[in-house]
């Protein structure tokens, strides 16, 4: 269901996978063994006041709450797309570079909370959040948004609705998680755009990545998956299916362009739109048989009525009118089958012809 990726499972994101296994790993332990807890609460006075500065890193990585780990799980594994696209390295280098800048945005949006409402956060959720919340940035500026559904009407379902309603649960989860998610959100936007070079300063460096592949990567690499997720819901595999559709849709209006090019050099005819296009059992009429005279539609005896193109109806009173306008009942008869029984569509073209 949570899903925005062409395959399932886990395969090429070795990262995501171990960080989905440590750190709730880490959270059921912690909720076995509470008098550990403490260790990993993100208390900002205790940073301040007390220079526990060790709190920066054992506070933001462990969830405390089950509630947020699961949330915080299911947006890691739908934004593991990032790390098939872009390669582990980059991906953990997006991580390290927001997870240092929401450091420092959560000690200033902290403190300019105290500033305007005269309230002091003591602490913060607990858990690696402020980086997962730093991914909806790629998610909204770089993954294309494509319907699913449609419900009454109005709301429209895409391919990424479900992952902002997990992200909005994670949100309303605790009082303050709102400066967390907005801490992360200018950490993403300032690193994915390269503010100040943040890129070059905040990135895992070759040799680590090396060491990661070598030693961590055979412990958490997924094999590949033997079936793919249904289309809709998909950002990889599913984009390049669309980019594909569209490469073919594109193929055929040049197609039907250079045709219509050659075929106003060969046949030049007036008017907007090219009528012999829309209708080629009319184009075909003139040279297959002689043109008829036009006719009083009183004098058409009904048994010598001339048989009807297909089974659609066509009204008798639109060909009473064409009729009285001057054409012939068997033109009149053609123009409005062709045209799907559009007077004015029919008017223009034996007007043209």
């Amino acid at each position: 269901m949570f899903t925005t990726t062409g395959s399932r499972g886990l395969y090429k994101a070795p990262l995501s996978k171990g960080l989905l296994l440590v750190l709730n790993g880490l959270t059921v332990m912690l909720t076995l063994l509470p008098q550990y807890q403490d260790l990993f609460v993100y208390n900002l006075q205790a940073v301040t006041q007390q220079h526990q500065v060790w709190r920066f890193l054992l506070g933001r990585l462990v969830c405390l709450d089950v509630k947020d780990a699961f949330c915080s799980s299911l947006l890691i594994y739908n934004f593991r797309i990032f790390e098939r696209r872009f390669g582990s390295r980059k991906f953990a280098s997006f991580l390290l570079g927001t997870w240092c800048l929401s450091a420092l945005m959560d000690f200033l949006l902290a403190q300019a909370f105290q500033f305007l409402f005269d309230y002091e956060v003591e602490e913060l959720p607990a858990g690696l959040l402020a980086p997962v919340f730093s991914l909806f940035v790629p998610f909204y500026l770089l993954i294309p948004r494509m319907q699913v559904t449609q419900v009454l009407s109005h709301i429209h379902i895409t391919n990424k609705s479900l992952v902002y309603i997990v992200g909005l649960q994670l949100l309303t989860s605790s009082p303050f998680m709102w400066l967390l998610a907005l801490s992360g959100l200018i950490s993403g936007g300032l690193y994915h755009c390269n503010v100040l070079w943040m890129q070059k300063l905040l990135f895992v460096p070759v040799w680590v990545s090396r060491i990661g592949r070598f030693i961590l990567e055979p412990l958490f690499s997924s094999s590949q998956p033997t079936s793919e997720t249904p289309l809709g819901m998909g950002a990889t595999l599913d984009i390049q299916r669309q980019q594909r559709m569209d490469m073919l849709d594109q193929q055929l209006l040049l197609a039907q362009y250079n045709e219509a090019r050659r075929n106003t050099r060969q046949q030049p005819q007036s008017g907007l739109f090219q009528w012999t296009r829309l209708f080629p059992s009319l184009r075909r009429r003139g040279q297959n048989r002689p043109p008829v005279q036009p006719r009083p539609q009183a004098q058409t005896p009904p048994s010598t009525q001339p048989p009807l193109l297909d089974n659609s109806p066509v009204a008798e009173e639109q060909v009473a009118r064409l009729v009285e306008m001057g054409f012939s009942r068997i033109d009149a008869l053609e123009a409005l089958r062709a045209s799907n029984n559009d007077i004015n569509m029919a008017t223009n073209f034996l007007l043209q012809h």
